[in-house]
């Protein structure tokens, strides 16, 4: 009952927003992974040493941690990564920049424009990256960091050549029922269903009973893992980004099939 009751809620929250959005002039936002032809099958390879030469690179891209960046004080840390990834000369690339602040380290950060100036930089750098064709963010920014994070995204998309494609990560709780990503310059928010923690039982059902995401971006890609299967109706013409707890193997990738 409980359960239901927090589905019900968080139907009800939507409503008003519905009214709201009538009155709001949309962004228009365009999908470059479309544009540019993009398979629909994403496998994360993240900080551990990767072999996917099997992969068929017309049916599979990967989306791999390309580097780490800590906000700290004014500064930013810069973590490259370390771990060797094996493909095939043809794979389509994301490179993926995490990005961690006082939520994981604890320390406090200026939220400057010159880390911000700082954290650019160091993504455009893993544009040039070989067979890097786009990029994605992955930032689990705290309500105090969103103007920041804003703002970074609007600067980034106006530095990177028009063609390619960027990427973020969003929290599913923020594609359910909040409209913070409404006027980001992305091509996608790919809502992170698996990991929930306490939005798990209640993004489920939500999703479980039919309905979908209200977040326009969070209604082009999936994050799902592996281990945690799900029971919806997943779109077909929807990318999925697939993360994996341990390093990926032909068998894997077979059972995704």
């Amino acid at each position: 009952m409980i359960r239901k009751l927090k589905v019900l809620a968080l139907m009800l929250a939507v409503v008003p927003l519905t009214i709201f959005d009538a009155c709001r002039p949309k962004v228009e936002t365009r999908n470059r992974f479309d544009e540019n032809g993009f398979p629909h099958q994403i496998l994360w390879a993240w900080e551990r040493p990767e072999d996917l030469e099997f992969l068929d690179s017309h049916q599979f891209a990967v989306a791999f941690l390309a580097q780490t960046l800590v906000l700290k004080n004014d500064e930013v840390e810069y973590r490259p990564r370390r771990q060797p990834l094996k493909l095939k000369p043809d794979t389509r690339l994301i490179a993926v920049t995490r990005i961690e602040s006082q939520k994981i380290t604890g320390t406090p950060t200026a939220l400057s424009s010159a880390q911000r100036e700082k954290l650019i930089e160091l993504v455009l750098k893993t544009a040039e990256l070989r067979n890097v064709t786009a990029i994605q963010i992955d930032f689990d920014a705290a309500l105090s960091e969103r103007e920041f994070y804003r703002q970074l995204l609007r600067e980034l998309r106006q530095k990177l050549p028009d063609n390619v494609p960027l990427s973020m990560t969003a929290l599913a709780s923020f594609c359910v029922g909040d409209r913070w990503l409404d006027d980001l310059p992305v091509d996608e928010a790919v809502p992170m269903i698996f990991r929930m923690g306490a939005d798990t039982r209640t993004v489920r059902s939500f999703l479980g009973n039919g309905n979908d995401f209200r977040e326009p971006l969070c209604r082009r890609s999936y994050g799902i893992a592996l281990d945690e299967p799900l029971d919806i109706n997943f779109k077909g013409s929807r990318r999925k980004y697939i993360f994996n707890a341990r390093p990926w193997t032909e068998q894997d990738v077979a059972a995704l099939q």
